[in-house]
């Protein structure tokens, strides 16, 4: 009788060996150039990781920039920021640009330093020497002057919220002509030099009156950044014209200051604000990333008028319009291990980011859910963890719940493995996760060509379901994968809605092997 053991089946020997470790020292499939870039430019925002340093990160990016075409980064950069929302690594791969293809950087500038805090941050990026070189040069000056150009004065001067540098530090390294009275008044005020307050913006003077102002609630607020009031004394008064004329963020991010400052004592307001928060297109126009809805109301006071509480989650409704509805079994796994509980964003001194990988995680599977009654939700660590959840609730409701789950291991095969003891049937399984699974890899080393055990549990169950297929959502700045990429396994990064909608071409069955690169290749330049 054959070898059982030998000729068992052909299974394992179609599923490609690891060739890499990741940063927890399990098995894992190294990215490609290209993939790896797409997944720093979705996840990185250059702070400290549960794993890696914003130094590493850096030097990762720079390293992969050097095997790909510049055309690519031209492509990616614009992908991080118009569909990823994404800040630090848009800018910094426009500063590779400046080195790599300077007409390339000339062609997406605009459309990706497309406001004053992005091009603070191209600015620090260009001097601080990371891509080879600390002054400027003579075209993205050029092209900084062309920038300011072609914003008004008071773009310029709500713009100027913010330092290192400032708004008046790049007005001085590239030193504008103004074309205008008001221009030039503008430019003087910024840079702290003499100037004609007469010839300011009108929104300026209003400012300015209201700083010089000594007797409180006598003098309008003034339509500017948040930030620039919080110093200044301020009536109850005061603050409720604040709330009515504040942007959708800036109300988002200060329902408890709102509160403590007595806005909400007034109906009307409370109204007003609940309004502008489920409002569709402001909450479209915000980019907001639905995980900051989750903290949103999740932080929110008790005290906070119920009115504006619901707001939260009909603007969760709308941030979640790509989520698909398919008309499949579906199976979404969230990783609730120990590496989860970091900060989403990395650290970074002082405005280190209270929302954790944990909560991104449980918030795709809980939005998943509620697009989806019939999907299975699987947290899992070491193991797989059981927890009920209700379809009808809302998406924050079930998300805190999911995110409540005590840390440990990362065992990413654990759901697959559950689900082939079950012998379960399905067609599509989601995975949200940091992909640093170590608890279910044998110690192989780089000669006994292992395979992660994510692929070996994956080709058992695709015997029993030759059509499913597996997204995996990675939403940390890491160059490995616990799952191949190939025509039934789509390897897709970041934590924007932009996931939901590549989630929703491969329930359309619209995908190809290295989707997510087709997608970023795709982008006009």
């Amino acid at each position: 009788m054959a070898n059982k053991t030998l000729f068992s089946s052909i299974r394992g020997r179609l599923t490609p060996s690891a060739d890499s470790f990741n940063e927890a020292g399990g098995l894992a499939y190294a990215r490609t150039s290209k993939q790896a870039l797409a997944q720093l430019a979705a996840t990185g925002c250059l702070g400290s990781t549960f794993y890696i340093t914003a130094d590493q990160q850096l030097d990762t990016v720079l390293e992969h920039c050097e095997k790909v075409e510049p055309e690519f980064i031209a492509r990616l950069a614009l992908y991080a920021r118009g569909k990823g929302h994404m800040k630090d690594m848009p800018a910094l791969l426009c500063a590779v640009l400046s080195v790599k293809s300077p007409g390339l950087l000339a062609e997406v500038f605009d459309r990706v330093i497309d406001s004053p805090k992005m091009l603070r941050n191209f600015v620090q990026i260009m001097r601080s020497g990371v891509v080879g070189r600390k002054s400027l040069g003579s075209l993205p000056k050029r092209l900084i002057l062309q920038w300011l150009e072609s914003r008004s004065d008071t773009q310029l001067f709500i713009g100027s919220v913010g330092n290192d540098p400032s708004l008046a530090d790049v007005l001085r390294m590239v030193h504008p002509k103004p074309t205008t009275k008001s221009r030039e008044a503008l430019y003087g005020y910024l840079i702290g030099r003499e100037h004609n307050n007469d010839a300011l913006p009108e929104l300026m003077q209003q400012y300015e009156k209201f700083k010089r102002n000594t007797n409180p609630g006598k003098v309008a607020v003034p339509d500017v950044p948040f930030q620039m009031l919080t110093s200044l004394p301020l009536t109850e008064k005061d603050w409720r014209q604040i709330a009515r004329t504040a942007s959708w963020q800036m109300t988002r991010m200060n329902l408890n200051t709102f509160l403590r400052h007595g806005v909400f004592e007034s109906s009307e307001v409370a109204n007003l604000v609940a309004n502008r928060l489920r409002n569709p297109r402001l909450v479209e126009k915000a980019r907001v990333f639905p995980y900051q809805l989750l903290v949103a109301y999740t932080n929110a006071n008790q005290a906070v008028p119920h009115e504006v509480r619901d707001a939260l989650q009909d603007a969760m409704e709308l941030a979640i319009k790509n989520v698909p509805r398919v008309d499949c079994k579906v199976y979404v796994c969230p990783d609730v291990s120990g590496s989860m509980h970091s900060a989403v964003t990395g650290f970074r001194q002082g405005s280190t980011s209270a929302v954790r990988c944990l909560d991104v995680a449980a918030l795709v599977a809980a939005t998943i859910l509620r697009k989806n009654p019939s999907a299975e939700v699987i947290p899992f660590k070491e193991q797989v963890v059981n927890i009920r959840l209700n379809a009808r609730d809302t998406v924050l409701t079930n998300a805190e719940r999911i995110s409540r789950v005590s840390p440990g291991g990362t065992n990413c095969s654990a759901p697959l493995a559950e689900l082939n003891r079950r012998r379960a049937k399905g067609d599509l399984v989601i995975f949200v996760s940091d992909n640093e699974s170590w608890v279910d890899s044998p110690n192989y080393g780089w000669c006994g060509g292992g395979r992660t055990e994510t692929m070996n549990q994956w080709s058992k169950f695709k015997a029993r379901n030759p059509h499913a297929r597996m997204v995996c959502i990675d939403i940390q700045p890491h160059t490995t994968t616990q799952a191949k990429e190939r025509e039934d396994i789509v390897n897709v990064g970041g934590f924007s809605d932009q996931v939901f909608k590549l989630l929703a071409d491969v329930a359309a069955g619209k995908h190809s092997v290295d989707h997510w690169v087709r997608e970023i290749e795709s982008e006009r330049l």
